[in-house]
């Protein structure tokens, strides 16, 4: 019996599919159910809120290079970087360092010239020898009195120098050039305390140098063997003078920058350069002390070789000194003089960037200003607001009478 004849008990026979031609039974496909389709997944949890979409974030361009790189600096970056001062703004630094050369020079010789042609003038006409001796007595003390004036004005040109260089130095690192007159802007509004600095730090250096002329002065009226015993004590107090003088020089070598920069006072400068040498003195000395020798060497190498060649052609023309060789003299007395102006001012150009170039790295080593620069040109290049990057952090200003910083323009 095949599957289709079998029926159920008691039942009638299912249909079967009717056969085709060939009598074999035909595929009905209504005899099947239609396929169910699978239960769809469950929605996820609903929590109230969509989720926020993602921020596209654009490329941001990295900061433009500036004076100095925005991390810790090594050791020849700090040795070479004020003299990158020069070569990146040369007529604002070096314009600057060459007026405070010329307003020394310009002084002294206004007040010494006249000076010493009245002192000749009424030496020549003196009726004595007495009267000759009496007048050299007074243009000595005259001389001394009259060089105050010249040290007035180079303590003024220097301290407003010292300003213009922590300015061109701080600005130089956020990429930005400044002209002329606007450094010198900018430098004006800490000139008073700045004044201030140099004058105790000058005032300090002469009180020590008129001390050990006076113990000598007094010497000379005891005996020969008392006044060789006290040169020879000068000499030892003077070079413990010279080494504590050190000390001091370069654990308040940062003042200048601290007072431009932070717009702290001086008692304030002072403690915040002391805290900023800590455990960095030998590096901050060293680096001192080479570009100073750097710079010396440098001006001993253009400026004799021009004397010396001026004294041998004037030995050659003239060697019986008749005053046939007094035009090649003068030619190399002028171009002497030049060259020392020229080279004082880029000596004083960069002894001055020396020192706002140690002062930003070693707030970098010790207080992260790099991070904080980089937030501050990032900021200033999307155009959003931007505060003061110099400003002293919180620590440092914690102490009393400390200033709050200037907002940087």
């Amino acid at each position: 019996m095949s599957d289709h004849d079998w029926q159920a008990p008691g039942g009638s026979p299912a249909p079967g599919p009717a056969p085709d031609a060939s009598g074999a039974p035909r595929f009905d496909p209504t005899a099947f159910p239609p396929p169910v389709a699978p239960p769809a997944a469950p929605a996820p949890p609903s929590y109230g809120t969509a989720p926020a979409p993602i921020p596209q974030l654009g490329w941001t361009p990295p900061p433009k290079p500036g004076l100095l790189p925005l991390h810790p600096l090594g050791f020849g970056t700090v040795l070479w970087a004020p003299f990158k001062v020069l070569r990146r703004n040369p007529a604002a630094t070096f314009g600057t360092g060459l007026v405070v050369q010329l307003v020394s020079v310009v002084a002294m010789l206004a007040v010494f010239v006249p000076f010493m042609v009245f002192v000749v003038t009424r030496v020549e006409s003196a009726s004595t020898s007495a009267d000759a001796d009496a007048l050299m007595s007074g243009a000595v003390g005259g001389f001394l009195l009259l060089m105050l004036v010249p040290v007035a004005l180079s303590l003024i040109a220097g301290a407003f120098l010292q300003g213009v260089m922590v300015v061109e130095v701080a600005s130089g690192t956020l990429g930005d050039r400044l002209r002329f007159g606007a450094l010198w802007k900018r430098a004006a509004k800490r000139f008073w305390p700045l004044l201030g600095w140099t004058a105790m730090v000058t005032g300090a250096i002469l009180a020590a140098f008129a001390v050990f002329i006076a113990i000598i002065v007094v010497a000379t009226f005891f005996d020969p063997v008392t006044v060789i015993v006290t040169i020879l004590v000068v000499i030892l107090a003077a070079l413990g003078v010279a080494v504590v003088a050190a000390w001091l020089g370069t654990k308040l070598s940062l003042v200048p920058s601290v007072i431009v920069l932070e717009g702290a006072g001086i008692g304030t400068a002072m403690k915040r350069s002391w805290r900023l040498t800590d455990g960095y003195f030998w590096r901050t000395f060293g680096t001192l002390l080479l570009v100073g020798f750097i710079l010396n060497l440098a001006a001993q190498v253009v400026v004799q070789p021009v004397s010396l060649i001026g004294t041998i052609l004037a030995a050659i023309i003239d060697p019986t000194g008749t005053g046939a060789a007094v035009a090649i003299t003068i030619v190399t007395m002028v171009v002497t003089v030049i060259l020392s102006l020229l080279i004082g001012a880029i000596t004083a150009v960069v002894q001055a960037a020396l020192v706002a170039v140690i002062y930003i790295d070693l707030r970098m080593r010790t207080e992260a200003l790099d991070l904080e620069l980089v937030r501050h040109i990032e900021q200033r290049d999307a155009g959003m607001p931007v505060d003061d990057p110099y400003r002293a952090p919180a620590a440092a200003t914690a102490y009393p009478g400390a200033a709050s910083a200037p907002a940087w323009p």
